[in-house]
């Protein structure tokens, strides 16, 4: 069975990367459970391996740090909860796309327990919102989630961040994900007032009948 883990204070990104590769080993090794890691970020960006140095338009503005995941510049801070993935694709089928789908699910499915209509784009990763709904133009989409992974022998480790009431004008300094032409919403920019409990509560409540109960 999957372990669940919740950061109550929010965790330096050195610290989680540290503490992934030492999971991800001890998964692949046999010696420890899959696991979700529920946490926060103090205010950080993080260069996938796809990041273009012209994406960061603050480099002063906070810490940056380059990561291994896919993916371009994201931002990670409070009122965003990240949670970092930790599955043996070896045991539960050695798909990654398969996999970054179902993670895609998860988003959505967590996302429509509060009304929010989650959706992917073709060509643009992470999970949107159209903004016509909320007042937005037509055509006007955001995106409310992130995703980014790797994978090392099967196993996998990053994961996902949903803007939950993360400060919007955080991501002012990097082109979120590459991407120019569309924007970045929150649950609570969106209206939707919801606690972090309540959004884990969600996450938790949807694993199973996405990833299964392996």
């Amino acid at each position: 069975m999957v372990e669940w883990r919740i950061a109550e204070v929010p965790v330096s990104y050195p610290e989680a990367v540290t503490e992934m590769e030492a999971r991800v080993a001890a998964i692949r090794a046999g010696t420890a459970a899959e696991l979700v890691w529920l946490l926060e970020h103090p205010p950080l960006y993080t260069a996938g391996t796809s990041a273009q140095p012209e994406d960061l338009l603050e480099p002063a503005r906070f810490p940056v740090y380059p990561s291994g995941r896919g993916g371009q510049f994201t931002y990670h801070g409070p009122g965003q909860r990240v949670a970092y993935v930790m599955l043996d694709l070896a045991r539960r089928g050695p798909d990654v796309r398969c996999f970054v789908r179902t993670l895609e699910t998860w988003l959505i499915r967590t996302l429509a327990s509060f009304n929010i209509k989650g959706e992917t784009r073709e060509g643009r990763v992470g999970i949107w919102v159209d903004r016509g709904p909320y007042g937005g133009l037509p055509g006007q989409e955001d995106k409310i989630a992130a995703l980014g992974v790797r994978v090392r022998r099967w196993v996998t480790f990053h994961g996902i961040a949903l803007n939950v009431e993360p400060d919007l004008s955080h991501f002012a300094g990097i082109v979120p994900c590459g991407i120019r032409e569309h924007g970045v919403t929150s649950m609570h920019a969106l209206g939707h007032l919801v606690s972090m409990p309540e959004v884990d509560a969600a996450l938790m409540g949807c694993w199973t009948d996405v990833f299964g109960d392996l």
